[in-house]
């Protein structure tokens, strides 16, 4: 199934003219930062994630996900932020065996996400936030823990997330972890522009019984922000990659199976 890029460019346009207060804006797109929403403040995220590039090998040539999420945020306190996401997933890729292109689409539930600032980083050394989220989507389930670090000196800004996810699959019946940590470091260039780098380790972790691959990541983000919206892009292919058999998808520099060679996501918040 092919992605039309002039319509999904007008559907992102579409969001980002409903900008009717300031929006909780990012500088990174897979790596949270500490701060949380101010007390009774909403806003709206819209998410795009592209995974692209597998081999034959592991039977999916020409192989691309997308994942969108829609999100709605609100700040109950000054520290309580919840998050309610819609999210869809369309995959398409040709099967070397046949070389027949298939495709999919589906829905993937309901997520509902919440973040805890215990340290806020405008009166302490470092930020401290706790969060988790779950979904479910009636035949899947996940719930998902974070720890996130951060703090600003000057134009600079990082943050550092240290997370565990553990997914119900085929009917609940089957159990995964996945344990995943994201470092970004970026810089403020002016009022409206920030650019940087993000890194992110993937691991997986069927059953919790022993680690079966695991994936790192690294690239640029950059960031761009008004009074009432915000929007971030990050690229990041993937460097290295570890299999424990080895062979599943035939490379021993990346891991092919259940991550893709490049990740590109944007986000886009608009303040209510």
């Amino acid at each position: 199934m092919k992605i039309n890029p002039c319509l999904l460019a007008g559907l992102l346009a579409a969001g980002a003219l409903v900008v009717p207060s300031r929006a909780d804006e990012r500088r990174f797109t897979y790596t949270y930062e500490p701060e949380t929403q101010l007390a009774g403040a909403f806003e709206i995220e819209n998410w795009v994630t592209l995974g692209s590039q597998r081999n034959s090998t592991a039977g999916q040539d020409n192989y691309n996900q997308w994942d969108f999420r829609q999100e709605l945020e609100y700040g109950f306190t000054d520290r309580y932020t919840l998050g309610l996401y819609l999210n869809e997933q369309v995959q398409s890729f040709r099967d070397p065996s046949t070389g027949a292109y298939e495709s999919s689409a589906a829905w993937e539930g309901v997520s509902l996400e919440n973040r805890y600032n215990l340290l806020n980083p405008a009166e302490h050394a470092v930020g401290l936030t706790l969060y988790v989220e779950g979904t479910y989507s009636g035949k899947e389930a996940e719930i998902e823990e974070k720890i996130i670090l951060g703090q600003r000196h000057g134009d600079w800004k990082w943050a550092l997330n240290i997370g565990q996810a553990t997914e119900w699959e085929d009917n609940l019946s089957e159990r995964e972890g996945e344990l995943e940590a994201s470092l970004g470091l970026a810089r403020d260039l002016g009022k409206h522009w920030s650019v940087g780098l993000e890194a992110r380790s993937d691991a997986i972790w069927p059953g919790y019984k022993e680690f079966e691959n695991a994936a790192v990541f690294l690239g640029p983000v950059v960031s761009y922000r008004q009074n009432k919206w915000w929007a971030t892009l990050t690229v990041m292919p993937q460097i290295y990659g570890w299999d424990r058999d080895g062979s599943a998808d035939g490379n021993p520099h990346f891991e092919l199976v259940d991550h893709e060679r490049v990740n590109v996501r944007l986000l886009i918040g608009i303040d209510l």
